[in-house]
């Protein structure tokens, strides 16, 4: 175990920085428990990719990352086990070669395990990246190791739980036979791909649409599982197409400074990078999984009944294409889908769920990028619920309209954890916990 003395640790976009007096590098799950057990408070981090406040700013920190191992496979039930430290795409890659999947994949594979399952990663065409998971061991604020399989009731509350409850150390998932998808991409007229989401959701494997907000389309992708010996004739479109996320650099450089200009911006990224089609085939993971991101950016995401989707949909396009409005939004908007499940703090619990990007390609200059707010106030109003990874202001007032178990997490939470260990300035104000302890 290493430990790095008063350091001060830094977010993946530079928004966020905070003074520590002791940083673990951990390598096993003894140093984890012996970390916890001294410390008064404690957070704990992988790759920093959360745009939410939830990994630092108390004396003691955790990296997570040097607790990396893939422990063990089980060939009869399709499991593999690691550490919480695990990066995703090694994951992935590991499954992929004994010939298996995880069925359902976030967009991004530089994020940890653990990180990915406490703020509820998820892909499309699926449920969150923790329901696959079937067991797994959580070091409480004691420093005493408690596991839990997806036969216990304790499982509904720990999938997703922003560390509140204890710290992840060892996970197992449950995992299918890998399969090939035949993707189809390409743009659509909002008034065609909107009313199509249910009819599509039945019949492909994988959907996905990107929406080119002033633009007025939405650039749709499918998936359709194949025998892997299908032959295609793949078309990737013009080899321009990899320089978008630089065209998008450069043409939204001022865009907080004159908002208008983003109108401008996301009709010519249309036709540059928007306007093709696509076509192609391999491994969910390999054919729609982003294997890097690039420059810093600031994300936002919310989520609403897919029942209550298209109505979201239309006043938030009838809001941002107010030319009198500073919501001006940069592409894409990325909407998924999540099939509902019981995880107490899951954004799919017990209803199908649309999920809706937001991003802001100048992380820099994020707070005063006024989309965010909008975005928040249209989907709070029918009920949506944020992304708990991602940027969001409601505090405890509004998430305890808006998920059912909100109170229920609460006292969990004080009774795993009652001296607020796990507890950091930002998570105490989202709790509305007393800042005594």
């Amino acid at each position: 175990m290493k430990q790095n003395k008063n350091g001060v640790w830094v977010s993946w976009n530079e928004n966020l920085t905070y003074n520590y007096k002791s940083l673990y590098k951990i390598t096993t799950e003894k140093e984890l428990q012996e970390v916890i057990t001294n410390s008064e408070k404690v957070r704990f981090f992988g790759t920093k990719q959360s745009s939410a406040d939830i990994a630092s700013g108390v004396d003691t920190l955790i990296d997570i990352t040097t607790y990396n191992k893939i422990l063990s496979f089980n060939d009869a039930e399709h499991t593999v086990t690691v550490q919480s430290g695990v990066i995703l795409g090694d994951l992935l890659e590991a499954i992929e070669a004994k010939g298996w999947c995880i069925p359902c994949l976030p967009d991004i594979n530089t994020i940890t395990i653990g990180g990915a399952l406490a703020t509820g990663t998820h892909g499309t065409s699926g449920k969150l990246l923790c329901e696959y998971m079937t067991k797994c061991s959580i070091v409480l604020a004691d420093g005493s190791i408690k596991v839990i399989t997806d036969k216990d009731e304790l499982i509904d509350p720990v999938r997703v739980s922003l560390g509140a409850l204890g710290v992840f150390s060892e996970i197992t998932f449950k995992c299918e036979p890998i399969y090939t998808l035949h993707i189809k991409e390409g743009p659509e007229n909002d008034a065609v791909w909107l009313p199509k989401i249910k009819e599509r959701l039945k019949k492909h494997d994988f959907l996905r649409i990107l929406w080119l907000p002033h633009t007025d389309r939405g650039y749709v992708i499918t998936g359709d599982k194949i025998d892997p010996n299908t032959e295609i004739i793949e078309d990737l479109g013009p080899k321009y197409l990899k320089h978008r996320r630089t065209a998008s650099k450069i043409l939204y450089k001022y865009t907080h400074v004159f908002p208008w200009i983003t109108a401008i911006a996301n009709k010519l990224l249309y036709r540059g990078f928007f306007s093709s089609t696509k076509e192609h085939k391999g491994s969910l993971y390999q054919a729609t999984v982003t294997k890097s991101r690039g420059s810093t950016l600031e994300l936002a995401e919310w989520t609403i009944g897919l029942d209550v989707f298209p109505k979201v949909f239309e006043e938030l396009k009838t809001e941002i294409n107010k030319w009198s409005n500073k919501s001006f939004i940069h592409i894409p908007m990325d909407v998924r889908f999540v099939y509902k499940d019981t995880s107490w703090l899951s954004y799919a619990y017990g209803k199908d769920t649309v999920t809706m990007g937001c991003v802001s390609r100048n992380a820099a200059t994020a707070d005063t990028y006024e989309a965010f707010k909008s975005i928040e106030n249209i989907f709070l109003k029918y009920g949506g619920k944020p992304h708990w990874g991602k940027r969001f202001a409601a505090k405890d007032a509004e998430l305890s309209k808006i998920y059912d178990k909100w109170e229920d997490f609460k006292l969990l939470r004080k009774e795993l954890d009652p001296t607020n260990k796990f507890l950091n300035p930002y998570l105490t104000e989202l709790f509305n916990e007393k800042t005594n302890n």
